[in-house]
């Protein structure tokens, strides 16, 4: 899913901040914890310990689509001007640890913004969107970050993922995915593939969750294979905690990283046997992780990945087959054509004309085109559409909906606006023109009497030749 509805993206932003508190409350962790995490969200939000409240209890009540936007605080986004907002970053930017009601209150003194018009909450979130909350603006000052070791205790807590290139096949490149569980060192799932975009993670993040349930939280690199709004969108489903690693330290992910390389040795192995495709050097590889790696003492928990994965106390997490493949569904955008339809994969799809001009969501199913889905987030609606069958005739044309038929007017308003004006332009500049001093003027010189009005200087005789 490259591209999303803008509510969505919200949606998922906001999911992504107060899903440690989330998983306190899961966890029936103390209130004091839990107020320690709100803490760190409100920090990391930019907003009020209230407003992370309210957050909550619209998940809790509406899962996902509680953290979209609702359509009076869109509305008030669009009350700030862009320049307005400069000059607030402006501020920021002088000063970072510049409070926001201390932003407001100078531009309400230096006459930028009339007093009042200003929201705290609504200002808070321009800057957070420009990248200038006091938390973001805390990360520009870092002099820097020291790696530290880590490990989560109980098995499915964290999975972390990688893509390594592993030479070629038959002239192909080949790249292996693999899912690694960060307390037992245990791979939920690996797999070569010849392609190398994000449809690889998806098959194989799928294949995992399938086999070993749901984990709480997925560690990925900032590659655009794992970085996309698909996984957001797959992640909140799933209700899946997402944690990117900083840019440009692989180190922040080491278990994955020493696992490709001690992947290392069996590619020097699976080229003595000459694979010859895909499926058979995936079910070599499969033999080595079971037989090489899964059951040998693993130096960093002292046991191996299979006992230690195994012997978790830890239940797995199986969500219902529907809410899994509703998760992995693809989303796209099209613009349904003036006919009321859609292209979609070389294929036309009748969608209506009442979505003649606009852009929808369509959602799918990768496996089968045959049937997709309309999501429609204006009106909180979704419904199916078929591929459309052209037969030799042409169908009847479809009938516009009333609102989307052009008016026939009786008369032009704009030439009758246009030729009152030119009327009362024509009367005064009649009016300025003074009939009687001219009548006044000719009857003095008929007589005798001097005009008022200078010679011209040829009858003075004033013009040299």
């Amino acid at each position: 899913m490259e591209k999303h509805n803008k509510h969505d993206e919200t949606a998922f932003e906001r999911y992504k901040i107060i899903s440690p508190v989330l998983l306190a409350i899961e966890e029936n962790a103390d209130s004091g914890k839990i107020g320690l995490l709100k803490s760190e969200a409100c920090g990391l939000a930019g907003v009020s310990r209230k407003t992370i409240n309210r957050w909550l209890n619209r998940y809790a009540q509406d899962s996902i689509d509680g953290l979209k936007y609702q359509s009076g605080s869109v509305a008030s986004r669009k009350l700030i001007p862009g320049e307005l907002v400069k000059e607030a970053v402006l501020l920021r930017r002088e000063v970072p640890s510049r409070s926001v009601p201390q932003i407001i209150e100078i531009l309400e003194m230096e006459g930028k913004a009339p007093k009042g018009f200003l929201k705290r909450s609504t200002l808070q979130d321009r800057l957070r969107e420009a990248g200038y909350a006091k938390a973001q603006m805390k990360l520009y000052q870092s002099p820097g970050i020291a790696a530290r070791r880590f490990t989560r205790l109980e098995r499915n807590d964290m999975w972390q993922a990688d893509i390594k290139h592993c030479g070629f096949i038959k002239s192909k490149e080949l790249y292996f995915v693999g899912f690694i569980d960060d307390a037992t060192r245990y791979i939920i799932h690996g797999e070569f593939y010849h392609d190398f975009d994000q449809s690889i993670v998806e098959d194989s993040l799928r294949k995992a969750i399938l086999k070993h349930g749901i984990p709480k939280r997925l560690y990925f690199d900032n590659g655009k294979q794992f970085r996309n709004k698909w996984m957001e969108r797959a992640c909140a489903v799933l209700d899946i905690k997402l944690i990117f690693t900083a840019p440009y330290s692989p180190e922040a992910k080491g278990k994955i990283e020493r696992f490709n390389r001690t992947l290392d040795s069996f590619l020097a192995e699976s080229d003595l046997k000459r694979p010859q495709d895909l499926s058979e050097i995936n079910i070599l590889f499969n033999v080595w992780l079971a037989e090489c790696y899964h059951n040998k003492e693993h130096s960093g928990i002292n046991t191996s990945p299979e006992t230690a994965y195994t012997s978790s106390k830890s239940p797995l997490r199986f969500l219902p087959a529907d809410t899994v493949a509703r998760a992995f569904l693809r989303l796209e955008q099209r613009k349904v054509d003036k006919s009321g339809c859609i292209s979609f994969q070389a294929k036309k799809y009748e969608v209506g004309v009442i979505y003649i001009g606009r852009t929808v969501d369509i959602v799918y199913d990768p496996a089968d085109t045959s049937i997709l889905t309309v999501e429609d987030n204006h009106f909180n609606t979704s419904f199916r559409i078929k591929e459309l069958i052209i037969g030799t005739h042409t169908g009847p044309r479809p009938k516009l909906p009333e609102h989307m038929i052009d008016i026939k007017p009786e008369t032009s308003r704009l030439l009758d606006e246009k030729q009152k004006r030119y009327e009362k332009h024509r009367l005064s500049a009649q009016r300025a023109i003074s009939y009687a001093q001219i009548n006044k003027e000719d009857k003095s010189k008929s007589d005798g009497s001097e005009s008022s009005i200078p010679a011209h200087p040829c009858d003075r005789g004033e013009v040299n030749v």
